[in-house]
Formats: C-alpha cells, structure tokens, sequence
C-alpha cells in the first residue's frame, strides 16, 4: 500500500544502499505490527511439490536476504515460501562496488553481487533467531577462491551445515557473476556434482532421520540440448526440484541502453519469455517427473500465471519487488490460486 510512495525515494540512492534501507525499513515496520500497512493477508491455496506443502504458490527468490537476516519480515508479506542465501562455506565480500544497476525504463536490475555473504554459521544463526515455521529454502553456492575443480566440496560442506535447518536445499549452479560456475550446467560435471550431492543427501536422511528435498538451479541462457540434457541428469540422479531460471547474460532485451555493457546478470521484465521459454522446454522433457519453480521477470499476476501455464507448480519473485513493492505478492498469490483452482 505505502511502497509507491515510498519508490520515489528509494530510487534516490544507489540501487544497493535502497536495498539495505529497504529490508531495515521492513523490520522495523515488522517490529512494531506494522507490516499489515505494507501487506495483504497472505492467500492460502496450498499447493503440494517435493513432497512439501507451500501454503500458497508464490514464494521469495534467493538472494534479496543472503544472510537470513530478514526472514519474518519478509514472511509477514504474504509468501508461500522464503528462499534465503545464496550462502558459501566462508564469508566473503562479493564483487567491488557498485554491482547492482536499476533500469527503470525496462523494469529490470543488473547484478554482478558475487555471492557476497557473512557465511553459512551466520546464515544459520539467523535461522535459528527467527520465529518462522513455514516453507524454508536455502540456496549454497562455493566461494569465489575454491577452484572450480573443488567446487563439490564447498556444496557438500554448505549442506551438510543447512540440512536440518532448511525444508528444501537449491544448489545455485547458475549465477553468472562467479568465475565459471555455469560450467558446472556442462553434461559431465553436473552428472558428478548431483550424484555426490544425492549421496551426501541420503546419508544425511539418516543421520537426522528426515528427507531434506535437494532442487537445481539453472539459467536461462541454455539451448534446448542443454536443457534437455540438464533434464535428464536431475531425473537420474533423483533430484526432487528444478528452480528456473536465474539472471540472464544477454543483453538484446536492453540493446542501446547506457547500462547494457555492464557486467552481470540481467532480471526483471527483460528476462520474462525468456525464462519462460526455458520452463516451458523444461517441462515437456521432464514429463512431471519432478517439479519446476518459476522464476524470472514476474512483475503482475499474469506473469505469474503465464509460469504456471508453462509448467511450473510454484513461482518465486525478486525484481519484480524492486518495482511493484509488496502488493506484487498479493496480486500473484491471487491470480496463481483462481489459476490452479480452475484447473484443478
């Protein structure tokens, strides 16, 4: 209700100090009960997927609250889920500034972060301060300075830290803003990544005595072979989740923008077809084996709503709360349950 109010003046600042604002605002206003100003009731229409129940099919993309910081402030919106991190083993500081870019024109963000976070025992401790019980995800990335080679060993070590903090884990494998992390999408390296990530899963179900689903996250910038070979290693290797799609490489959405040569990864309404495309692919060489969760340039109810149609069961926002603020939430949360009652 207040945030096209308060637009105006967040965009005053750089785009990450606006951020920092943003969420110290949120918990303020959660702190003093204020959050139903900002907010609507939260829609329930659960909906089932990884063997989990989300209250209702929209939830919090990774990486608005890295460090779990934020978590019942950010509940309070409305969300069927929240997705914190992404986390690495050990803090770092992510890219030099400035690394995050608005353009207005094209409701879109450029972000070139670098997993920048306090690490994953802080991340845990703030887990362990919230109050919330709902649907948690956490996203574990490697650190900047683990070789590429090593890099299985960063993922295991994050989840073995997060397992029993976490309903559902995502390996980030796509952003595009570490030194060759994507190659990780490549045929052999993601089979070996999913099969130790699936064995270490198991072993860890029976230590705690519970199943902890694993999802994958991927990029939008991939080809229909690709796709189509990313589907069939996370069906073989039992994945429970695919999360589609992170922030895009390309610039043609943005061409002759003063902003289109800086570094990073693309999201907002540029990337919407885009990842929707790859959903849409995604889906049909999946067969419903396991679920997809929409992500990418979801600014109305009807992107939303055109994520589902596509195939997937849940969708995630992020940029689109840069520009629509919380009532995004609400009016998503709506048109994906009128969408899932009818077809349902």
């Amino acid at each position: 209700m207040l945030y096209p109010l308060l637009r105006p003046l967040l965009f005053k600042f750089d785009a990450e100090t606006a951020h920092e604002h943003t969420l110290k605002m949120l918990d303020r206003a959660h702190s003093l009960r204020l959050t139903a100003l900002a907010a609507a009731p939260a829609i329930r229409q659960p909906v089932q997927a990884m063997g989990l129940t989300f209250p209702n099919a929209v939830g919090l993309a990774a990486g608005l609250d890295k460090n779990g910081a934020h978590i019942d402030a950010l509940a309070a919106l409305g969300f069927g889920s929240i997705e914190i991190g992404t986390v690495t083993p050990r803090p770092q500081d992510g890219n030099p500034k400035p690394r995050l870019f608005r353009l207005p024109e094209h409701e879109a963000i450029i972000n070139r972060m670098g997993f920048n976070n306090h690490g994953v025992a802080a991340l845990l401790e703030n887990v362990k301060r919230s109050r919330f019980k709902g649907v948690l995800g956490i996203n574990i990335g490697k650190n900047a300075i683990t070789p590429i080679e090593n890099a299985v060993d960063d993922y295991l070590a994050c989840l073995d830290q997060v397992y029993s903090a976490a309903s559902y884990v995502t390996v980030n494998i796509s952003s595009p803003n570490t030194k060759n992390l994507r190659q990780l999408q490549q045929g052999d390296e993601l089979g070996r990544l999913l099969a130790a990530l699936k064995q270490r899963q198991n072993a860890l179900t029976d230590q705690y005595g519970r199943y902890v689903p694993l999802a994958v996250k991927i990029a939008p910038d991939l080809d229909d072979e690709q796709i189509a070979e990313i589907a069939r290693l996370l069906t073989g290797n039992g994945i429970d989740g695919v999360i589609a799609t992170n922030t895009t490489l390309s610039r043609s959405e943005i061409a002759g923008h003063p902003l289109e040569n800086e570094a990073g990864g693309l999201s907002g309404a540029p990337v919407r077809s885009r990842s929707t495309a790859v959903i849409r692919k995604l889906a049909k060489e999946l067969d419903g084996a396991l679920p997809i969760i929409g992500v990418g340039g979801i600014l109305s109810g009807n992107d939303a709503v055109e994520k589902l149609d596509a195939g997937a069961s849940l969708v995630q926002l992020y940029s689109g709360l840069i520009y629509r603020g919380p009532d995004l939430v609400d009016e998503c949360s709506r048109a994906a349950a009128q969408y899932l009652q009818a077809r349902n």
